[in-house]
This record gives C-alpha cells, structure tokens and sequence, in this order.
C-alpha cells in the first residue's frame, strides 16, 4: 500500500511550483549516510515506496532506512477521453514535493561501502539526480 495522509484538510490541491533550494531537511539527521537530490520536483509515493523496498532488501534487515520524506500532495487528474469542463478530476495519486538539497533516504548501522550500494539502488527508482552524502559531526 502507498504512503498517503489518513486525512487531509481538503481533498484536491493546485499544482505550484517547485523551484528553489532546500533550507530545511537538507542534512543527515538521523543515519550516517544519506541520499540527496540534486534536482526539484515531484516526487509519487510508489517512486518512495519502490525504493524504500530496494534499500531494505539489499540490506537484508540490517541496519536502519529512514525515508525523510511525506507525500502530502494530492494530485488529481480527468479519466481518458473526457470532454473539457464538468470540473476538476479526482484525486489520482499523491505525491512529496522535493526541492534541491533535500535528503530523501537517509541509512544507519552498515558500513559505507554497502550504504552507498543501497542508496544506488534507491536513486535508480527515483526521477532526479542524487549524491551520496555522510552525515557531519561537530556543527
């Protein structure tokens, strides 16, 4: 099952804009490494999902995958082959808006070499460029 919220304050929502750099959520706070996207967008909840499932079987139950991400954004969309107007479609998928800078995935309790592995696989599942990144200690 997708990640979506229990419930939402209103069902539908405008689509924006995404294109900025991250000001918050843009270091490692809770692993030692961390996958970090290098461009802004969307990104679905099955995209999180797969790789959330790619990390997790690579590590074979060891360590810890911390996803730092939330698709809170419904975005809808009008079946096939329907005429313009009669209103807005339903909602079709939700999806977490990700600016330049923020650490998607974040891992914990392996070594570098098999973190690094793992985030590779992720960042195959997800629609933008990423870097690895280690967490920084003493700031």
């Amino acid at each position: 099952m997708a990640m979506m919220p229990k419930r939402v304050k209103w069902r539908k929502s405008q689509r924006g804009k995404v294109h900025a750099t991250a000001r918050r959520g843009n270091t490692v706070a809770f692993g030692e490494f961390g996958l970090q996207s290098l461009g802004s967008g969307w990104v679905t909840a099955r995209q999180l999902e797969a790789g959330r499932v790619a990390a997790t079987h690579f590590l074979r139950r060891e360590g810890k995958v911390y996803v730092r991400l939330f698709p809170h954004k419904p975005v809808s969309s009008k079946p096939l082959e329907t005429r313009m107007g009669k209103g807005k479609g339903d909602p079709a998928f939700w999806v977490a808006c990700v600016h330049e800078g923020t650490v998607l995935f974040e891992i914990g309790g392996v070594e570098e070499d098999i973190a690094r592995e793992a985030l590779l696989r992720v960042a195959h599942k997800l629609p933008y460029r990423c870097r690895f990144v280690k967490r920084r200690y003493g700031l």
